[in-house]
C-alpha cells in the first residue's frame, strides 16, 4: 500500500499515542523499531499518520511497549473510560487487580471469563 502524503486523522491520533509512549519510555525511533520488529521509516510514517496500520502492527508496537494493544488505542481526552485507563496503565498488575475486585465488589459488575 503506498504511503500517504496527508496524514489520516484516526491514523494520526494512533501515531501520535505511539510517540508518546515512546518518548514516555525515553526510546528513540530505532529502539523501538528494533524491538517491534519494524523498519525505522515505517515506524515514523506510522507516527505521522502516513502508514496504513495493521493489526499485526499494534501487536508488534504493544509487545515492543510490554503493555496490551488496547493502551495503544486509547486517548484519555476521548471520555472517562480512557481516562481511567490511562491511570490504570501506570499502576503495577497487583494494585489494578485490587482495583478490578474492589469494583466487582462494589457494583456487582463480573467480567465474562473467555
Amino acid at each position: 500500500m503506498p504511503r500517504r502524503t496527508v496524514p489520516e486523522p484516526f491514523a494520526l491520533k494512533v501515531g501520535t499515542r505511539i510517540r508518546e509512549l515512546r518518548k514516555e519510555r525515553g526510546l528513540s525511533l530505532g529502539k523501538l523499531a528494533d524491538a517491534c520488529y519494524l523498519s525505522k521509516g515505517h515506524l515514523s510514517s506510522v507516527e505521522h499518520g502516513l502508514a496504513a496500520i495493521t493489526i499485526q502492527t499494534i501487536e508488534r508496537l504493544a509487545l515492543g511497549f510490554g503493555v496490551p494493544p488496547l493502551y495503544l488505542l486509547t486517548f484519555a481526552a476521548d471520555d472517562e473510560r480512557a481516562k481511567t485507563a490511562e491511570l490504570l496503565r501506570e499502576m503495577s498488575n497487583a494494585d489494578v487487580r485490587k482495583i478490578r475486585r474492589r469494583i466487582q465488589e462494589e457494583t456487582g459488575i463480573r467480567v465474562k471469563r473467555s
